[in-house]
């Protein structure tokens, strides 16, 4: 006797959102947003794009979706046991390391925050560094001016110093990094040293600078400014003792 229970296909078996934002990351770490078109994420799963946009959606939110997975991971990697600032650090180099895996990161995680500062990933790094900037003791008035210049300047830097490939499949169609600041150097090296000392005189510093530690080296300048303003009295304060 023929069993009328039919098995399920493999295409149904593996095309959960999951599985689908796994398939979302591959195809933007390999070609970058570009890459990404609901076609060929669908020729990718052997599904027809109806499947596509019934469990996750339109291609916008597949970036999103992978946007998110990328950062709930980084977001669940800080040890709770280390100090405040120690905790805001981590989550700085975990997002750092994340966008140089992931090159397209950097844009998304800019986008999330100027577009969709109710998402869930702007949410949970503002969530993640504001209350470690809590923990450490500053006015209460002074969360959020502190919590948002860390998230600017995390997000700003990780933006400027994403690793971009060539627009073009040559290798040689574009600079990497080491030779795009060689050549900063070089330019600002050449400067007239009256009109710009400033510039003139770091020309050197800009090629030879290490990105994660010039970014490590920002985050705690911050941290420190936000330490020293929370001995000083706040603007209410002062208009109190004024009056």
């Amino acid at each position: 006797m023929t069993s009328s229970v039919r098995l399920p296909s493999r295409t149904n078996q593996v095309l959960s959102r999951h599985g689908i934002v796994a398939e979302v990351t591959a195809l933007l770490d390999a070609g970058g947003e570009e890459a990404l078109t609901v076609r060929a994420l669908a020729e990718r799963l052997s599904t027809g794009s109806g499947a596509i946009y019934y469990r996750v959606g339109p291609r916008s939110e597949l970036l999103n979706a992978a946007t998110e997975t990328v950062v709930e991971d980084v977001l669940a990697r800080p040890g709770r046991g280390v100090s405040p600032s120690q905790r805001i650090r981590d989550l700085a180099l975990g997002l750092f390391d994340a966008v140089d895996e992931h090159p397209w990161l950097a844009t998304q995680l800019v986008n999330q925050l100027t577009r969709r500062p109710w998402g869930a990933v702007t949410m949970g790094i503002f969530e993640t560094i504001g209350s470690a900037v809590r923990s450490m003791g500053i006015p209460r008035p002074r969360w959020f001016d502190a919590t948002a210049t860390l998230v600017h300047f995390i997000l700003g830097a990780l933006s400027q110093n994403a690793r971009t490939e060539p627009e073009s499949s040559d290798p040689g169609a574009g600079p990497d990094r080491g030779e795009f600041l060689s050549s900063v150097s070089i330019a600002w090296r050449a400067l007239d040293p009256d009109q710009f000392p400033f510039l003139h005189e770091i020309a050197d510093d800009a090629a030879e600078h290490d990105d994660r530690q010039q970014f490590v080296r920002g985050i705690s300048t911050i941290l420190r400014g936000i330490e020293v303003a929370s001995d000083a009295p706040t603007e209410q304060e002062q208009g109190a003792s004024d009056a």
